[in-house]
């Protein structure tokens, strides 16, 4: 089994950001798309997802995909079977790279009311984390969205990320909270200050041993999420993206220096499928070096 203990000192105290990799069978086609591979190229969601595991292989086995810089990394529920040079992709992520693994576990959204869209359920979790564990992955990551300045649809939404939380933490491994602000909100800062309120009342009440990450779109005020980076049951607070560019979004991290990193289509932005090595490890090595050093600012 891998060392967790170690997993959990390198994502409380380790200077980098986590690799969001997760892209799943909604949001594929656009990734492969922006890497330029047309969907008239493949036949089918097998053809699809092949398509994206060549891509994730690709950059996770390049130079830069380290722990130096990447200390996390979060999977589809998909790649858990693939492999990458004769292993588990899990395995290979902390045997090779020492990067964590982290899995998605989210299977999309409800529809919209009070302005948010909470989790779908999720059939089989218990299983699934189970399964998730055996293959050395440390911890999960769920995905909600926030629209708007809603009090009622925040503290709900904020409630629905916190079951699934205590769910995964009874498994043994570590949440990622992901209650995602729209960027194009047009209550966004209103909506942040919520939100922030919202999570450090429900993250009061974890008991000693209950630790929880926070994944956050990167807040309008600067410092907003600070009390909860600082909050003993809060490991770790990184930031997403969003559909901010790579530079946008690095700016905008370096002003929150209580978070880090949890980029994906910034992590993969000017990546093209034929590109040749050295021009694809370039890319790529400039980008993760650009999001490492809005990560450590």
């Amino acid at each position: 089994m891998p060392d967790f203990a170690r997993m959990r000192d390198q994502m409380e105290n380790g200077a980098g950001f986590i690799a969001a990799l997760d892209q799943s069978g909604g949001s594929t086609p656009k990734a492969l798309a922006l890497y330029g591979v047309d969907a008239a190229e493949y036949d089918g969601e097998e053809a699809m997802f092949a398509e994206i595991q060549r891509m994730r292989a690709r950059i996770i086995s390049s130079p830069d995909f380290t722990s130096q810089k990447v200390i996390g990394a979060i999977l589809f529920e998909k790649t858990l079977s693939e492999q990458i040079g004769g292993q588990a992709v899990p395995a290979y992520l902390w045997d090779k790279r020492g990067v964590v693994p982290f899995l998605k576990i989210d299977k999309g959204l409800m529809d919209e009311s009070n302005d948010v869209q909470v989790l779908k359920p999720i059939p089989g979790l218990a299983d699934t984390l189970a399964a998730a564990r055996e293959t050395g992955i440390f911890g999960t990551k769920e995905r909600s969205v926030v629209h708007g300045a809603n009090a009622a649809g925040i503290e709900a939404i904020v409630a629905n990320q916190f079951e699934v939380a205590h769910a995964v933490m009874e498994a043994g491994m570590v949440p990622i909270v992901e209650p995602e602000v729209n960027i194009n909100s047009a209550t966004k800062a209103e909506a942040e200050a919520m939100l922030a309120d919202a999570l450090m009342r429900h993250a009061a009440q974890l008991g000693e041993g209950q630790n929880i990450m926070l994944k956050l779109t990167l807040p309008e005020q600067p410092g907003l999420y600070d009390a909860l980076a600082d909050h003993p049951r809060v490991m770790r607070v990184v930031a997403l993206s969003g559909g901010y560019s790579t530079q946008d979004a690095s700016a905008r991290l370096s002003q929150n220096h209580k978070m880090i990193a949890s980029f994906s289509r910034a992590l993969t932005e000017g990546l093209q499928r034929d590109m040749d090595e050295d021009g694809f490890r370039a890319a790529l090595g400039g980008n993760i070096d650009q999001i490492y050093r809005a990560s450590i600012a």
